[in-house]
């Protein structure tokens, strides 16, 4: 038995993985998701969070569970687990990018996602300077998001999408080879992607080799629309 510590992506929360946990269990695992800081049922003021507190509320929750874990970022948060990984190095099996941010030490997601040109949805993020945060505005959900998902899931997205917080995605990220750089890394692409493209993807992953690629053709939400095949590649890596 393996335990999975799944990381939602931008303007979501934990409600993401509600189709991947009761599969994963199936398969004989463990598999938690939990709201980052901010956001979904957490309370934590959006003007209030910082990527420090984030990535504090990760390691809590790691050094509570025995044993390693496996950790699966999405989207905008795989610089959330990078940097996760370079303070329990030791507690770490496996880092698992889904059509994440791979972001090298120094760098930020957001010198990434400026070079993403075909993405389509910076035309409908909508700045909130008082909160230093962001919304993503619902025009743009099917087509960036959840194009090959479920009609529901869109509906569902109307209700539970909240603010992103700003500050992370610019904040260099501090990685070292001997910590970091110690924890085997997997990626997921999705070849569909209009989010977080597949030549942005590529590019990350090319730069920063893992030690598989998985390709997925779905858009930004394979959790939705193929659970199954994910769980399917989330275990065959959980094995490797």
């Amino acid at each position: 038995m393996k335990t999975f510590i799944l990381i939602h992506g931008s303007w979501h929360s934990a409600w993401n993985w509600h189709k991947v946990i009761p599969a994963l269990v199936q398969q004989g695992h463990k598999a938690i998701a939990i709201d980052l800081p901010g956001m979904g049922r957490d309370k934590t003021p959006i003007n209030e969070v910082k990527m420090q507190l984030t990535v504090q509320k990760i390691c809590e929750l790691i050094d509570s569970i025995e044993g390693k874990v496996i950790l699966v970022g999405h989207s905008k948060n795989g610089i959330m687990i990078s940097q996760v990984a370079e303070y329990r190095p030791r507690k770490i099996e496996k880092l698992i990018y889904l059509a994440a941010y791979l972001v090298p030490n120094g760098k930020t997601q957001r010198e990434y996602s400026v070079l993403d040109t075909e993405g389509v949805l910076k035309p409908f993020v909508t700045r909130h300077e008082e909160l230093n945060a962001t919304t993503l505005q619902p025009d743009i959900y099917k087509e960036g998001l959840y194009y090959d998902c479920d009609n529901n899931i869109i509906e569902l997205a109307k209700l539970l999408l909240s603010h992103e917080p700003v500050e992370s995605g610019i904040t260099p990220l501090q990685l070292t080879g001997e910590n970091y750089g110690s924890v085997p890394r997997f990626y997921i692409e999705c070849t569909q992607d209009k989010a977080v493209t597949p030549f942005i993807q590529h590019k990350m992953y090319t730069e920063m080799p893992c030690q598989k690629v998985y390709s997925m053709d779905t858009s930004h939400s394979p959790f939705f629309s193929r659970p199954d095949e994910l769980v399917n590649i989330l275990c065959e890596i959980a094995s490797a």
